[in-house]
């Protein structure tokens, strides 16, 4: 295995977490009002990106890389399609709570290739593992609040 595989494939999921980062600063105080029982559960996800991007910026670093601090393209068009989607929907919490639920299972996406690629060592496919559980959990959460407003 090769360094600068598990290297590469670690700044993609930085720049995934980092995107999340970035799309959690766009809904901030959009959905309290109408769903206030989602607070505490978008502070431990924003925390929980924060230790994310900690971990994976160690392994990297641990590996001989340096870590990408950027996000990624998609992750800018995302939040770019969120503010022109929010303009036309009043910029509502319902729209809001789609956006999590779909860049939420975009990670999960991203995580589980991440996983299957290979290119990770084992101390960093355990890390990795372990953030996808999180990354889950957080999914489900807000995709079973996305439901029951239907």
């Amino acid at each position: 295995m090769e360094n600068a595989a598990t290297v590469s494939v670690l700044n993609d999921l930085l720049n995934i977490t980092n995107d999340r980062i970035k799309g959690f600063l766009k809904v901030e105080d959009k959905v309290w009002n109408a769903y206030p029982q989602l607070k505490n559960d978008y502070d431990r996800m924003v925390s929980e990106s924060q230790t994310m991007k900690t971990e994976l910026s160690q392994l990297i670093v641990e590996r001989g890389g340096v870590p990408d601090e950027t996000g990624s393209a998609v992750g800018s068009l995302h939040r770019a399609w969120i503010d022109i989607k929010d303009s036309f929907s009043g910029d509502s919490a319902s729209s809001t709570l789609g956006n999590v639920v779909f860049g939420e299972q975009s990670a999960i996406d991203a995580y589980e290739n991440a996983l299957e690629s290979g290119d990770l060592c084992p101390g960093s496919t355990r890390v990795v593992q372990n953030q996808l559980h999180h990354l889950k959990l957080s999914y489900e959460k807000f995709k079973n609040l996305d439901e029951l407003k239907r």
